[in-house]
């Protein structure tokens, strides 16, 4: 005669159960959200500090030559027709703030790739004679290393990016270094992804640079 009320009484123990845990997963989705939010915010209020340095005319028109390479396993490959969209992530965003750069394609008529191959092989020379070529009086020079792999606990692609730069005038004075890491699930397309992530970060990378730039570029 009890068996009934006893199953009916453990269903809505049950259903308790799983909507307490369904609660206190929500929960920890809300605030992990809101960390997320507090952390963009906290960048972006940075970026924007920094973006407010005062920058000379004479200085934001003088020519920034920008080199992207990829670190792959510790190897440097650096064929700059291949990091063209990594490389206006951060072309963009220099130029909107007056800056000149020069594009992907502008590089690749006037400097071959042997010179850029040497220069992100720490060979000084290949650095000037590249900057001399394009009249260029600043290198800004990137390294982005990206890792994919399989998340073997919820099955699907991960990547995370690194990225590095340093800006140094012709005669290699180092003026600026800045750097941002990021990562997230990816679906089929990792290389858009591996944007996606480098896009999220370029504000305050770039916004480092430009500071950096402006308030030691014409020191001496």
């Amino acid at each position: 005669m009890l068996r009934a009320p006893l199953i009916v009484l453990l269903l809505w123990l049950a259903a308790e159960t799983v909507a307490q845990a369904q609660g206190f997963k929500f929960s920890n989705e809300d605030e992990a959200a809101k960390a997320d939010k507090a952390r963009q915010a906290e960048r972006q209020a940075k970026a924007q500090s920094l973006l407010a340095a005062p920058c000379l005319d004479k200085i934001k028109n003088q020519k920034i030559m920008v080199l992207i390479g990829e670190d792959r396993n510790g190897l440097i490959f650096a064929k700059q027709a291949s990091y063209s969209p990594h490389v206006d992530a951060i072309n963009g965003r220099l130029k909107s703030l007056g800056l000149r750069t020069y594009s992907p394609e502008e590089i690749r008529k006037q400097i071959a790739q042997a010179e850029i191959d040497a220069y992100f092989k720490n060979d000084p020379d290949a650095a000037i004679s590249a900057s001399k070529r394009l009249a260029a009086q600043y290198i800004l020079r990137g390294l982005i290393a990206t890792q994919a792999g399989r998340n073997a606990i919820v099955n699907v692609n991960q990547v995370s990016i690194s990225m590095n730069f340093t800006l140094t005038g012709a005669n290699g004075r180092v003026i600026s270094q800045a750097g941002a890491t990021n990562e997230s699930y990816a679906g089929r397309d990792i290389s858009g992804m591996a944007l996606t992530l480098i896009n999220e970060r370029a504000d305050e990378v770039v916004a480092q640079l430009y500071n950096d730039y402006c308030r030691k570029a014409g020191a001496r």
